[in-house]
C-alpha cells in the first residue's frame, strides 16, 4: 500500500498540470522578449550596454586583446613578406622577363659619337704658292688620281719671272762649268753655281717639279708664267672649289686629295669620363648601317674647346671605299671587367619606399619579393650590385610593373 502511495506521489512530480506548463512558457516568452528589448538597447546605445554585458567584459576584453594581437602579426607579417603575385596573363602583357643571376666577367661597351675625317698624315692641299690665275682644270671632283698626274694650270708674273731668271742663269752655268774651276777662277764658278741654284729653287718653291724646270733649258720652249700643279699623293679628289679664269691668292686650296684606303674616326668622349683607352685599343665602328672595327692611334691631352669633349682618334681601314669623310659614326669602346662580377641591367633597379635601391626576386613562379641591394660601378648597360648571390632569378624587365603590383598591394583604404 505504501509502495503505490510513493509511485503516484512520484508520478504525480514529473507529469506537472498543464496550469503549471503554460505558466512557465508564459514566463520564459516574457524573459525572451525582455532580452531582446535589451539586445535592441544595446544596438540603439541606450545605456543598458554595460549591465547586458557585464558579465562577459572580462571576457570580451580578453578576446579584443586577443583579436588586437592578432591583428598586429597580421599587420607585421605582410610588412615583412610584401611581395607581389603576378599570373601568366599579366607577365605577358606587362613584359616582365625573370634572368638569373650569374657571377662572370662582362663584356660590356662604352658609345661616344664620332665622325669620319681624312687621314691629315696622308691627305694633301693642292694650293699656289704666289697669286695666280687659274687657266685650265684637269680633274673632277671624286676623281682617283696618281701621284704626279695634272690637276690645274695656272699663270703668274711672278712665275714668269723665275722661270725667266733660270733660262738666263742655266746657260751660263752649263759654259763655265764646262770649262771647268781652275779656268774661270773660283769667283766666277761660284756665283754661277749659286745663280742657277737659286732659280732652281724658285721654281721648286711655286710648285714646278723637275719635269717642268727640265723644259725651261730649251730655250723657246713653253710659255712663261704658265705652270701646272700635280698630285703629290696618290688619293681621290675631295674639294675642287674654283672656277677657270678665276684669280687665287697664294696659299689659297684648289683641290683637297685624300687617300681614303685608311680614314680617320674622331670620338667624342664627356670630358669627365675616365676610362682608359690604350693604343691599339679595338673599338666598333658603325657607320650607315654597316659596322667595322677602328683602332685607337691617339688621344687628345685637352679639352675640345667647341664641343668640351674629350677626343680620342681612331684609324680605319678603308680598302673597299665604303666609307667617305664627313660622315657621322657611333662608336663603341670595347671592354670587358678584370673579375667576375654580378651586374643586372639598369631595367631592374627600382627605387624602394625608402629610397634604396631594390631589385625583384622570384621566389616561386609568379611570386615576386623587392630586395634592397647596393650598387657599384656602371658596365655599359648594366650596373654592378651588392647583396645577391649567384643563381638568385631577378626581374630584368618590368620591374615598374611588379613595383606598382607591390605598391596595390600594400594599400590600406581604411588606414589599418
Amino acid at each position: 500500500m505504501k509502495k503505490t502511495l510513493i509511485s503516484v506521489f512520484v508520478l504525480t512530480l514529473f507529469i506537472a498540470p498543464p496550469s503549471l506548463v503554460q505558466a512557465e512558457e508564459d514566463a520564459h516568452n516574457e524573459a525572451g522578449h525582455d532580452h531582446a528589448a535589451g539586445g535592441d538597447n544595446h544596438r540603439e546605445g541606450t545605456g543598458e550596454e554595460d549591465e547586458y554585458e557585464g558579465g562577459h567584459a572580462e571576457e570580451r576584453e580578453h578576446e579584443e586583446e586577443e583579436g588586437h594581437g592578432h591583428e598586429e602579426e597580421s599587420d607585421g607579417g605582410h610588412e615583412e613578406a610584401a611581395t607581389a603575385s603576378i599570373n601568366a596573363k599579366q607577365k605577358e602583357l606587362a613584359g616582365i622577363e625573370v634572368a638569373t643571376l650569374e657571377s662572370k666577367r662582362v663584356d660590356y661597351e662604352i658609345y661616344a659619337p664620332g665622325e669620319l675625317l681624312t687621314n691629315g698624315y696622308t691627305s694633301y692641299h693642292v694650293s699656289p704658292r704666289v697669286a695666280s690665275v687659274v687657266l685650265r682644270r684637269h680633274v673632277e671632283l671624286g676623281e682617283h688620281v696618281t701621284k704626279g698626274q695634272q690637276l690645274v694650270t695656272l699663270f703668274s708674273e711672278t712665275v714668269a719671272q723665275a722661270q725667266a731668271d733660270y733660262r738666263k742663269a742655266f746657260p751660263e752655268w752649263e759654259r763655265i762649268s764646262g770649262l771647268g774651276r781652275s779656268v774661270v777662277g773660283d769667283q766666277r764658278f761660284n756665283t754661277a753655281k749659286a745663280n742657277i741654284e737659286a732659280a732652281r729653287a724658285t721654281l721648286l718653291a711655286y710648285g714646278l717639279n723637275d719635269d717642268d724646270i727640265g723644259a725651261l733649258k730649251a730655250s723657246g720652249v713653253g710659255s712663261l708664267g704658265e705652270y701646272t700643279l700635280r698630285a703629290r699623293v696618290d688619293g681621290a679628289v675631295l674639294t675642287d672649289e674654283f672656277e677657270q679664269g678665276q684669280r687665287v691668292e697664294a696659299g689659297q686650296p684648289l683641290v683637297t686629295l685624300a687617300n681614303e684606303s685608311e680614314l680617320w674616326v674622331e670620338a667624342h668622349l664627356p670630358a669627365n669620363s675616365d676610362i682608359v683607352l690604350k693604343q691599339g685599343a679595338e673599338a666598333e665602328v658603325r657607320v650607315a648601317g654597316r659596322v667595322a672595327v677602328a683602332t685607337v692611334s691617339q688621344e687628345a691631352h685637352t679639352i675640345d674647346a667647341v664641343t668640351r669633349t674629350r677626343i680620342v682618334r681612331l684609324e680605319l681601314d678603308n680598302p673597299e671605299d665604303r666609307f667617305h669623310p664627313g660622315m657621322f659614326a657611333d662608336v663603341y669602346f670595347l671592354f670587358k671587367t678584370r673579375e667576375p662580377v654580378l651586374a643586372v641591367p639598369e631595367s631592374a633597379l627600382m627605387r624602394g619606399a625608402d629610397g634604396d635601391w631594390t631589385v625583384y626576386v622570384e621566389e616561386a613562379e609568379g611570386e615576386y619579393e623587392p630586395v634592397e641591394v647596393k650598387l657599384g660601378r656602371s658596365i655599359g648597360g648594366l650596373r654592378e650590385i651588392f647583396g645577391l648571390t649567384a643563381g638568385q632569378r631577378i626581374v630584368s624587365r618590368g620591374a615598374f610593373f611588379v613595383a606598382s603590383e607591390i605598391a596595390k598591394g600594400g594599400f590600406d583604404p581604411h588606414n589599418h
